[in-house]
């Protein structure tokens, strides 16, 4: 029993990076993990990290494992990269920060394009031959969890607007940070990166806190009539630099 404990750890340890994040803090990243990728008709072979902010002073990845046990991960969701290529040494890669979305990318509601946008990334990514994909947990409905995004939605059916069902629920439009996510970007990467996204302003908040991107791709597509007040929505209200032929 002590050999097979002493090579579960040996497994697991050397998968493990602890990284300093703010005072106090630290970031427990795991990967990689070979995860092979079919959709329709794309295939690919991602590597696979995932992340998690430790919420006590831990000094050892040992410490780590134990941590897990009580931590009851379970009531959370933890946020993972799919990268792709060689993304430490690549000179050129292609990033996403895409923020989770429960109903677009799981149930593949037509209510947004957070789907389309997810599974277009994948494939521009291996088209591309570098890249990687952060996809962030906590940030659901620009931030106001799963549960208020439902409100939301309910508000939105009797013609609020994205942005003023959220205003109306007492939240902010947009809540997500990107800090975790840089922290473990440049953890992978040292050099720059092309942003996959819409919103420059996104872009620009991200270079903010750090980020190491000097341009971005957009990506519009996905458009139908029950996501067309959403995308709308995201042109008027959060600077999205709309595509001539979408609208």
């Amino acid at each position: 029993m002590k050999n097979l404990l002493l090579n579960k750890n040996d497994i697991l340890l050397k998968k493990m990076q602890l990284i300093s994040y703010k005072e106090n803090e630290q970031i427990c990243l795991v990967g990689p993990v070979k995860l092979p990728v079919k959709q329709d008709n794309f295939e690919a072979t991602f590597q696979w990290y995932t992340w998690l902010k430790l919420d006590e002073p831990i000094s050892t990845k040992e410490e780590v494992l134990n941590y897990i046990l009580s931590a009851n991960l379970q009531e959370s969701q933890q946020s993972s990269v799919l990268v792709y290529g060689d993304f430490e040494n690549d000179e050129e890669a292609l990033i996403r920060m895409h923020s989770i979305c429960h109903t677009g990318d799981i149930f593949g509601s037509q209510r947004c394009d957070c789907g389309y946008q997810l599974h277009e990334s994948m494939k521009m990514i291996v088209e591309h031959g570098c890249g990687a994909i952060f996809y962030l947990a906590n940030h659901e409905g620009r931030g106001i969890g799963l549960f208020s995004k439902s409100l939301a939605y309910l508000l939105q059916e009797e013609g609020y607007d994205t942005v003023e069902a959220n205003h109306a629920l007492g939240f902010e439009d947009d809540t997500r940070s990107y800090e975790e996510a840089i922290k473990v970007l440049e953890t992978l990467r040292n050099k720059p990166v092309t942003l996959i996204t819409n919103n420059p302003k996104k872009l620009e908040a991200l270079k903010h806190h750090g980020l190491l991107a000097d341009k971005h791709i957009p990506l519009w597509g996905g458009l139908t009539e029950t996501n067309r007040y959403y995308l709308e929505t995201k042109i008027k209200k959060a600077g999205h630099i709309p595509e001539k032929q979408l609208f």
